[in-house]
């Protein structure tokens, strides 16, 4: 295992302890708007760590903003009692970036469960076809995504479905390149080597939708 890699991954594991902790608070509670409950996850994130610098928006959404993708900003909605709701946060560490995502069902609504299980799944599945391959392109990966999504009875609500990640700031993600992202247009391999010549460290993310019911879940962490 490479140094950047094993970095990444003691990365994520802090992130990993952040949201095992987050699920430990006051915090995922109806009542709190997604404002709050990201004002309290920052605060938690101080309080854990000493952080707080993050290389992208942090993004709580719940309800029907469940639905929006990344580059959206709806409206800031109150969690409700048998919500929906999930977290991206991308935490950085010691200078090493994290891309962390996961969904939570408040109450016991089994249809809510179903999705919030399916993507997990979806994304482990995503994580096995990636890594049985010697050559994947990035538009090749996301339409497998999407073909998860169909298979599980959803909607893939993504523009892409992962990017890659690493040291801060890592190459920057100008929206016109694509070779950096899991994105139709992105036609080159997952494998070739970045600018300077390293290894590409990328974040896989399973965004699924049920657009009538306005509901969605996310999962995302390392490609590794």
């Amino acid at each position: 295992m490479n140094l950047t890699l094993k970095n990444l991954i003691e990365a994520e594991k802090k992130a990993q302890q952040l949201f095992n902790e987050i699920e430990n608070r006051n915090i995922l509670i109806a009542g709190n708007s997604e404002n709050k409950i990201n004002e309290l996850i920052f605060e938690l994130a101080f309080e854990m760590f000493g952080i707080k610098k993050y290389w992208h928006k942090r993004i709580v959404r719940c309800g029907k903003n469940t639905l929006y993708p990344y580059n959206e900003d709806p409206e800031n909605l109150i969690l409700k009692n048998d919500d929906i709701l999930f977290l991206d946060f991308g935490p950085v560490f010691e200078e090493w970036e994290a891309d962390f995502g996961r969904t939570y069902v408040i109450g016991n609504d089994s249809y809510k469960n179903k999705l919030r299980d399916d993507i997990e799944s979806a994304w482990l599945e995503g994580k096995d076809y990636f890594n049985s391959k010697s050559k994947i392109t990035g538009a090749q990966l996301y339409a497998y995504c999407n073909e998860l999504a169909k298979k599980y009875g959803w909607e893939f609500g993504g523009e892409i479905a992962g990017h890659i990640v690493g040291q801060y700031p890592h190459e920057k993600l100008e929206k016109e390149d694509k070779t950096n992202y899991i994105h139709p247009d992105n036609h080159t391999n997952m494998f070739d080597l970045n600018k300077k010549g390293e290894k590409k460290h990328w974040i896989l993310e399973i965004h699924f939708v049920d657009k009538e019911k306005e509901i969605g879940g996310f999962f995302e962490q390392l490609l590794a």
